[in-house]
């Protein structure tokens, strides 16, 4: 089917982008508006070593940041709507400019106020008047050792664009440039492949297409390793010269100390994943006698287990399979999920030259926003949820803390979106008997933890290895990033798995390796998803028992304060809050046992399904 340009679809199912900008001259009126604010700011460079003057700088910053903010992600969300737009492109260059500009001007701020005594910050951060603020002066004051001087920092602002430019290439290369020869089915009809529709051929029944569909895909990347693999390196290579010049023992540990998280936590991940091997290996010889086939190949592994999988949805139907599994959650999470239905916060279908994939983006000042490409399929479905999980996150921070602290960290950034793909799973699962049916459900469970735990501390293993060869002086070639991801692979799926040559490239279409050492929390988040979910379906239960809501249950009520503390808290103590430590091993290990149990409970449908 031919993909509809965006200006042919019904704008029911576009998102409003109106609650940001009324449109594109709204956007220019506030664009003019910045310089002002970063002369506010920039007039206190030299008067920084009052509790007074440090926070009207704060405060003018934070109006600055809450303006950029605005303009930035009203860009991005117009780019993303169609990526070969140049009116969009022009804003989000323009704005990105702009914002490189002013970062330069008042890079001053931080190293300026580190430069007083310790006893002298110690002072200020104790200060009624830092009160709105104590926490992020708290935080700057552990960043001192790697905060350079005002005029490195200014040097360092100025770099901002050329760090940015190896992901700026690869995006555009990969959502603008990159085209995928047509492929064929067991029929013989042409299908045209895209970014945004390959996990979908690579999930027909037609063996067929799905092998035509990988090879393909494939093939449109190898033509472009070279530059890929450059692109890649330009992003390692910043990096560790950033960690470098701020004093850093290696780009993972500048990457870690943003959040507060030690590299500890890193590594326990993927020694905790390596344990559970043997399960996943177990799983995917599941899959290949579940499919009857003598080997296993990579286009083998999204294809449902079951016909059951062949279910299609419409968009209706979709909201209200994520209302009800997350109505668990109390009403008030209920009714503001279904205001973003009718508020139209989701951009819903694909269209010619929008971006693939999905996500959820917004401001202080806006409603949150979700892109995806729905398809009527499970994964479009748990799609809804998953984004859904994300701008509830958002909604629940921005109205519970201040500007300042509305922003949660990337650590948890994937913990409320997994709870909702839990809860989808778990209300589906409650409503069948049939084996088949709750083969193809467990196995969604089962492809949660493998893609967000295994393959996303696969992705983990590669990011921390191709770093760590950078920082011996290994030059990241198109071979030798190929050769490493090739044995993760082999590593992570086990010996019931056919490696194809085309498997090496996959590393070249994960944009999230151009945002180093972010992927490891998808599964750390996943882990503590599961507690958190486990926790919470417990409670409902136990309530379904009494006769009471589930809503007003401790967990849920810790869960919603989660989600609500925002950026007020380091990560690793809002987990703790809501009844998860991820400074052990535990929630891992727990996670993992509990992907065996639902193995073995998938393991029983079919031995059903054999009689």
């Amino acid at each position: 089917m031919e993909m509809k340009e965006r200006k042919n679809m019904d704008p029911a199912f576009q998102w409003d982008l109106s609650t940001l900008y009324k449109d594109d001259a709204a956007w220019e009126k506030d664009f003019a508006a910045v310089d002002a604010d970063v002369d506010k700011v920039a007039a206190f460079q030299g008067k920084l070593n009052t509790a007074a003057d440090i926070r009207a700088c704060y405060d003018a910053s934070t109006a600055l940041e809450r303006r950029f903010n605005n303009l930035l992600t009203y860009a991005m969300l117009r780019e993303s709507e169609d990526t070969r737009d140049p009116a969009a492109q022009a804003l989000m260059a323009r704005g990105m400019s702009k914002y490189v500009a002013a970062g330069s001007r008042v890079s001053f701020a931080e190293p300026e106020i580190l430069s007083l005594p310790a006893q002298q910050l110690k002072k200020i951060a104790d200060d009624p008047v830092m009160e709105p603020y104590r926490f992020a002066l708290e935080q700057l004051i552990d960043e001192k050792p790697h905060v350079l001087s005002a005029e490195e920092e200014q040097i360092m602002a100025n770099f901002g664009e050329v760090f940015e430019a190896p992901k700026e290439i690869a995006n555009s290369l990969q959502d603008a440039d990159l085209k995928f020869a047509p492929v064929k089915d067991s029929a013989g009809e042409e299908h045209e492949l895209t970014q945004a529709n390959f996990i979908l051929l690579e999930q027909s029944s037609d063996r067929r297409l799905r092998e035509h569909a990988f090879r393909s895909f494939y093939d449109g990347f190898k033509s472009h390793n070279n530059t890929f693999a450059a692109s890649y390196s330009g992003i390692v290579k910043s990096w560790i010269a950033q960690a470098r010049v701020r004093h850093y023992g290696s780009s993972l540990e500048m990457g870690m100390a943003m959040e507060h998280i030690p590299v500890s936590v890193y590594d326990s991940l993927v020694d905790a994943v390596h344990r559970h091997l043997p399960d996943m290996y177990r799983y995917v010889a599941l899959r290949k006698k579940i499919l009857g086939l003598d080997e296993l190949h990579y286009y083998d592994v999204y294809v449902p287990l079951t016909h059951e999988g062949t279910t299609s949805w419409t968009y209706e139907e979709a909201q209200q399979m994520v209302l009800k599994a997350v109505s668990v959650l109390g009403k008030e999470y209920t009714d503001t999920v279904k205001s973003a239905f009718a508020g139209r916060w989701i951009d819903v279908y694909p269209n010619s030259g929008k971006r693939g994939g999905a996500f959820s983006s917004g401001t202080y000042d806006s409603n949150p926003f979700i892109l995806m490409s729905y398809t009527g399929d499970y994964e479009s479905v748990s799609t809804i949820a998953h984004e859904m999980g994300h701008s509830m996150h958002t909604w629940y921070s921005k109205h519970h803390q201040p500007v300042q602290y509305a922003d949660y960290t990337l650590f948890v950034a994937e913990v409320a979106s997994t709870v909702n793909e839990n809860l989808l799973v778990d209300s589906l699962l409650k409503e069948t008997k049939d084996p088949a049916e709750r083969l193809f459900l467990l196995n969604q469970y089962l492809e949660g933890f493998k893609g967000t735990v295994y393959r996303q501390t696969m992705f983990a293993e590669f990011e921390r290895e191709a770093h760590a060869m950078a920082e011996r002086g290994e030059a990241l070639t198109p071979q030798a990033l190929n050769d490493l991801y090739r044995k993760l692979i082999v590593l992570y799926f086990g010996p019931e798995l056919a490696v194809d040559d085309e498997v090496q490239y996959e590393w070249s279409r994960i944009p999230h390796f151009y945002r180093p050492f972010y992927v490891y929390k998808y599964a750390t988040s996943y882990s503590a998803a599961v507690a958190l979910s486990e926790g919470i379906l417990k409670a409902k239960r136990a309530a379904d028992e009494k006769g009471e809501s589930a809503g007003n249950s401790s967990a849920v009520k810790k869960y919603l304060e989660f989600l609500s503390m925002g950026g007020s808290a380091y990560p690793l103590d809002e987990l703790k809050h809501a009844g998860v430590d991820m400074t052990t091993a535990a929630p891992i290990d727990a996670a993992l046992d509990k992907f065996g149990r639902i193995l073995d409970e998938a393991e029983k449908c079919v031995q059903e399904l054999e009689k």
